[in-house]
This record gives C-alpha cells, sequence and structure tokens, in this order.
C-alpha cells in the first residue's frame, strides 16, 4: 500500500492566503450625512390633524367648569344667608331647583347626542340662580318645573351653553310669573323679623302700596325682610359679587352702569318730590337689583363683548327697570329689565364693535 504523503512545508509557505485584515473589517463605512428635514413639510403631511376654530385661541388657566364654580362659591354668603333667614324652605327650594336642572341637562344631553355637560357646572348654577329668585312658599312642583323650562326652552334649545340668547335662570323665572302670578308673589316673613312688621310684602311692595311704608336700609342690608330666598341680605350679595369682579369674572361696567342708572334716577326723582319717591338708597339695596346687577346681567354669554356695548347695556337695564318701578304695575323689574336687554345684545355688539384694521385708512380715502 502506498502511504499518502503530505506535501512538503517549502509549498505551504509559498501558498499564502490573502486576508483582509483585522483593523479594516472594523473601520466603519463613511456614509455622506443626510440633509436635515425641514421642520415646514410638516405642515403639509396628510395623517396632521388640523382644527379651524374662531377666534380667541389663547389657553389660559381659566375654564368653563373653573369659572361656574367660583361663581357657586361667591353665591354662598347669601346661600348661608338664605337658610339663616327662611330655614328647611329654603333648603328644599335650592335642592329642588338644582337637581331638576341637573336631570334637565342629562336627558336634553341623551336625546340630543351632544356629549355630557352636566358636570361643567352651568346646570347647577342656573338652579340655584332660579331658586334665589322664588319665595320660600313657592311649591316644590312649580320649582322643578321653572328649572325644567330653563334648562331646555333656556338654553338648549339654543344650542347648549354658549349659544343661548337670554339668561336661562331669568327665562325659567319669567314662565313660573306667567304660570303661578299668585303663587309667586306670596311671601314670607324670614326667621328674625319683628313682631311688629305689617306684613310679609317686600320693601317694594310696602313702599308703593297706599301705606308708603319705607323699610330702612338697615333691615335691607342685614336681608331681614320679605321676598325671594336670595335677594334679601345686600351685603351677603355684595360680598359675592365684589368677588366675581376682583377675580375678573363679572365685568365691573355692567354692575357700575345698571346700579348707578339706578341710584341716579332714583335720586332725581327723590329730590323733585321725596314724599312720593323714596330715596334711592332704598331703590338699590331693595328687590333683586344686586343679585340681577353682579349675578344675572354680567352673564358671560348673554352681555355685550366691547366696553362701550357694557356701558349702554347697564345704563338700558337701570332705565328699564326704573320705569316699571315708578310707573309700571309691578313693584319690581329687574328680570325684566335684564331680559329685555338680553335680547338687544346681538345689536349691541355689531354697533360698538371696534374698527379693524385697514377699516379707518379706507374710509379716509372715500
Amino acid at each position: 500500500m502506498t502511504e499518502q504523503k503530505s506535501a512538503p512545508e517549502e509549498l505551504k509557505k509559498e501558498i499564502k492566503v490573502e486576508e483582509t485584515p483585522k483593523e479594516e473589517i472594523k473601520k466603519p463605512i463613511e456614509e455622506k450625512p443626510k440633509p436635515k428635514p425641514d421642520p415646514r413639510r410638516r405642515l403639509f403631511k396628510s395623517d396632521r390633524m388640523i382644527i379651524v376654530a374662531p377666534a380667541p385661541h389663547n389657553k389660559g388657566k381659566h375654564s368653563v367648569p373653573r369659572i361656574m364654580y367660583t361663581v357657586i362659591a361667591a353665591l354662598l354668603p347669601a346661600i348661608i344667608v338664605s337658610l339663616l333667614l327662611f330655614g328647611t324652605k329654603a333648603m328644599v327650594t335650592i335642592l329642588v331647583a338644582v337637581f331638576a336642572a341637573m336631570v334637565a341637562e342629562y336627558a336634553c344631553n341623551k336625546i340630543m347626542k351632544t356629549g355630557l355637560t352636566i358636570d361643567d357646572g352651568s346646570a347647577i348654577l342656573t338652579g340655584i340662580l332660579l331658586a334665589m329668585t322664588l319665595p320660600p312658599s313657592f311649591p316644590i312642583a312649580g320649582t322643578a318645573l321653572g328649572a325644567v323650562v330653563a334648562i331646555v326652552f333656556g338654553k338648549q334649545v339654543f344650542g347648549g351653553l354658549g349659544a343661548n340668547i337670554f339668561n336661562p335662570a331669568l327665562l325659567g323665572r319669567a314662565f313660573l310669573q306667567a304660570s303661578f302670578p299668585v303663587k309667586i308673589t306670596t311671601w314670607t316673613l324670614p326667621a328674625f323679623a319683628g313682631v311688629d312688621a305689617v306684613s310679609g310684602a317686600t320693601p317694594l311692595g310696602q313702599f308703593f302700596s297706599p301705606d308708603k311704608i319705607e323699610t330702612p336700609v338697615r333691615e335691607l342690608l342685614l336681608g331681614n325682610v320679605g321676598g325671594c330666598i336670595g335677594e334679601t341680605s345686600a351685603i351677603a350679595l355684595l360680598i359675592g359679587g365684589i368677588i366675581l369682579v376682583i377675580l375678573k369674572y363679572a365685568d365691573w361696567r355692567i354692575p357700575l352702569s345698571y346700579i348707578g342708572t339706578v341710584f341716579v334716577f332714583s335720586g332725581i326723582l327723590w329730590l323733585v318730590n321725596p314724599a312720593v319717591y323714596p330715596n334711592p338708597l332704598f331703590m338699590v339695596f331693595s328687590g333683586g337689583l344686586i343679585l340681577g346687577a353682579f349675578f344675572m346681567a354680567t352673564d358671560m354669554v348673554t352681555s355685550p363683548v366691547t366696553p362701550r356695548g357694557t356701558w349702554i347695556y347697564g345704563i338700558g337695564m337701570g332705565i328699564v327697570l326704573m320705569v316699571i318701578r315708578v310707573w309700571g304695575g309691578l313693584p319690581e323689574g329687574v328680570m325684566y329689565s335684564i331680559l329685555f336687554m338680553n335680547g338687544l345684545v346681538p345689536l349691541l355688539n355689531r354697533w360698538t364693535r371696534p374698527k379693524y384694521f385697514g377699516e379707518i385708512q379706507k374710509e379716509r380715502k372715500k
């Protein structure tokens, strides 16, 4: 047998395998730098969501729920005083109005499929304001009906919060005024009323009666008089109203022009004939003027958005109120004065809008 011999060592040395050096393998392949993407191209991507909406676009810390619950907190002093003066009757009226308003809001959201807005606080505020414009002895069923009308026909019919023309609480109150005229003018004396109180009528009703009884201003400030649940104590309402003005949740021009017009108008009449007309302080602190001026007339949705418009708005409400109180058939007219001027707000916004850029120059060229 022949034995296989291995190749000579010299041949092995001559045969060399060319191998790539390790250093060259580890060396990375140099790539050309990629151009930076243009950030403007993101604006033209089809998958980018673009929201088109009217101004303003500035987002701050304020929101609808925050504003609503702040107004509710500002009403707490008046609510506490009303509970002290009228007891459980006031509490039941407020709770029923709030509950009915929230149920009506929820039902409208479900029927109209607009998403739940029950947590934004607007329905709660509407129920509280409606209850504060009612007498303590008003029937519970009527209170619930008024709250439903306020939400359904005062707000949701127009498209919800932000689209309503009239103040919802006052619209519900106007409905109850027309439906239950006797019940809504049946007043209850507060718990701390003196034994010398003549009747349970409101101070305005007592003065414009044949007896001409003028309630002292001190009693009007404290709220120890007959009237609606939340409009008796002027001090409690002023505390909450000033808080809203400081926080800029209420335009200071509206209550100033509204109350100022009533003060000047009534002051002139009082100087002309003090035996027939009451003094201006009595006209300011009696009735629902303070409640309406700070908490209802200043509604952001139903009040003008221009400074000049707010002045005209407040002065107009004051004139309408004085005409109803002095020469009208009703002793009180806050509700009608606010609703009347609510209807004129779109016109006031149009007439008093500021000039847009370039409009003045265009007029000059003509």
